[in-house]
């Protein structure tokens, strides 16, 4: 009786399928060269690195079971320029997310984008737990909205708007952190790239096309190349000339200059073996999209 309760205990660890957390974030942090730091400092950013680490990964940011094989594999790399005083950082993060293309081995980038408005202070053996509905500081508020932005975008190219829900929940920590004071936070900032309009964007109805967008060139497009490169091709073409739309009404937003940025170079290796005048209508299109790289999309006709 014992040996078919035991046996009966394995078969359940073995058939269980075992879920994990949303992320699978990836953690540097560059201290920039000017920055006198003792060894209390840099044994305090080694802490930093593992409570941040901590925090993205092991924290449940939804409802939904992950298998770990299915978490969003996203880097975060936290450049530290300035100590106005002990215990408390100045810098800029670089925010970057991917997702797996269907039948192949390679990984299509979502999310690139460089939040230049980071300040926050953590002390040794100081921890990091988000709670909904609270602003407890600011490093936590920061961590906890691109947790959510990540997901959102990830949900996005899987499903139309999929990511609502989790942009609803970075919306809801941008107006928890604005009475904080710390920047980054609010829409009357000197410029309109924040995590405000980050997020306030892509849940405006100008900005549905890059949605529209986002799910067709991941998931009828991206997703169908090995399958058929042709129609893949067409298919994340066809869902660019969308951001037309969004150009016209606002050109150079956050949100549409982070989708290009991210796929400028996939869009140029994917258009190499085009033919010539669908090479030539990509390259006008990306030019009207994002002119200020507009050399860089000529390279395509080369």
């Amino acid at each position: 009786m014992k040996n078919k309760f035991l046996l009966s205990i394995a078969l359940m660890v073995f058939t269980t399928p075992f879920f994990s957390q949303e992320l699978n974030c990836q953690v540097t942090i560059v201290a920039d060269a000017k920055l006198e730091l003792t060894t209390v400092d840099q044994d305090i950013i080694a802490q930093l690195k593992q409570t941040i680490t901590d925090m993205m990964n092991n924290t449940q940011w939804s409802k939904d079971k992950f298998k770990v094989e299915e978490r969003i594999n996203c880097v975060l790399q936290l450049q530290i320029k300035e100590k106005p005083s002990t215990g408390t950082y100045s810098g800029s993060l670089q925010v970057q997310s991917t997702r797996p293309v269907f039948n192949s081995s390679y990984n299509t980038t979502v999310i690139n984008y460089l939040d230049e408005n980071v300040a926050f202070s953590f002390s040794r053996n100081a921890l990091l737990v988000y709670a909904p509905n609270q602003y407890r500081d600011n490093l936590t508020s920061i961590l906890a909205f691109y947790a959510y932005y990540i997901i959102g975008m990830d949900y996005d190219s899987f499903s139309l708007k999929g990511g609502t829900p989790y942009f609803n929940e970075a919306q809801q920590i941008v107006s928890l952190a604005q009475s904080s004071g710390a920047s980054g936070w609010k829409s009357n900032e000197s410029s309109k790239r924040n995590r405000f309009w980050l997020v306030d964007n892509v849940l405006h109805q100008l900005f549905e096309p890059l949605r529209e967008c986002n799910y067709q060139y991941h998931r009828k497009g991206v997703d169908k190349l090995y399958e058929d490169k042709v129609a893949g091709r067409k298919q994340m073409f066809d869902a660019l000339a969308k951001l037309n739309t969004v150009t016209q009404a606002r050109p150079n937003s956050i949100n549409l200059i982070n989708f290009v940025q991210a796929k400028r170079t996939e869009i140029k290796e994917i258009s190499e073996d085009a033919e010539q005048k669908d090479k030539t209508d990509i390259v006008n299109l990306m030019k009207k999209i994002d002119p200020s790289n507009a050399s860089k999309y000529e390279e395509i006709l080369q």
